[in-house]
């Protein structure tokens, strides 16, 4: 199945190892790799361009979402999750609605921006100065939810914003792991229905891809839980920053 459908899109061997490359680090990314999930989707861009690409890393990253869910269900922040859930479907709405409006050179454009802004953030969030007050702020919650929800209505990487907001409140390594891993099974499968009904970007033939690439995304997620298990609590911290940075250089250029 995995040679008839890639090849169903006529991809050239290129194509076929990049996306077999991406499904390998959204595997990564839904065990702790976060960045790695930021560098899938400018690959896959290359393939499929920037609408069609986000309809594509849709299923493949709801196959990664249920492995990550199942090894970090234990490991989640019920709180958190309450207060940016309501919001990121608002800002899934919002990025539905935009989304269909913007061609490919925009879409890089706003997510260069994204990373770029969410890295500025991190840095002035690091400040003992604005830990103490803004982290815990419901208007900085709310508003890193729909940004994350537009985000990755847009272009699957609200990776960068939800890293801001889950650092900048200070969880724990498994803690925010798991949080994340819940946050983004939900707010997938709630995009399914705009990409399905309304952009058109996920048919029959792009489950089957994601379907296809299983075996790269499980061997990703053991990848992701062997690197996370050897990183300490502050070093995964600046891990997660420094991968975050990779991924802003990677979607300028």
């Amino acid at each position: 199945m995995l040679l008839y459908t890639l090849f169903s899109y006529q991809l050239e061997t290129s194509d076929i190892l990049l996306i077999l490359l991406v499904a390998l680090l959204s595997g990564m990314s839904k065990t702790g790799v976060h960045g790695a999930g930021m560098l899938s989707v400018p690959l896959l861009a290359v393939v499929f361009g920037g609408q069609n690409s986000s309809g594509v890393m849709l299923p493949i990253l709801l196959i990664a979402d249920v492995i990550g869910v199942w090894y970090y269900h234990r490991h989640a922040s019920v709180k958190h999750l309450k207060m940016l859930i309501p919001f990121a479907i608002a800002g899934i709405a919002l990025g539905t609605v935009i989304g269909k409006m913007i061609n490919d050179q925009t879409f890089r454009a706003i997510m260069a921006v994204t990373i770029l802004g969410s890295i500025v953030i991190m840095i002035w969030l690091k400040q003992e100065k604005n830990k103490k007050d803004i982290p815990h702020n419901r208007v900085f919650a709310g508003t890193m939810g729909i940004l994350g929800g537009f985000t990755s209505m847009v272009g699957n990487l609200a990776g960068s914003v939800m890293a801001v907001y889950l650092l900048a409140v200070e969880l724990p390594k498994n803690i925010y792991i798991g949080t994340t891993a819940w946050f983004f099974l939900i707010i997938n499968w709630a995009k399914v229905p705009s990409h399905v009904f309304i952009w058109h970007t996920i048919h029959l033939n792009t489950v089957l891809l994601a379907l296809s690439t299983t075996p790269a995304i499980i061997l990703g997620a053991a990848f992701g839980i062997a690197i996370v298990k050897r990183i300490s609590e502050e070093k995964y911290r600046w891990f997660i920053i420094s991968m975050t940075v990779f991924a802003a250089v990677l979607m300028l250029f």
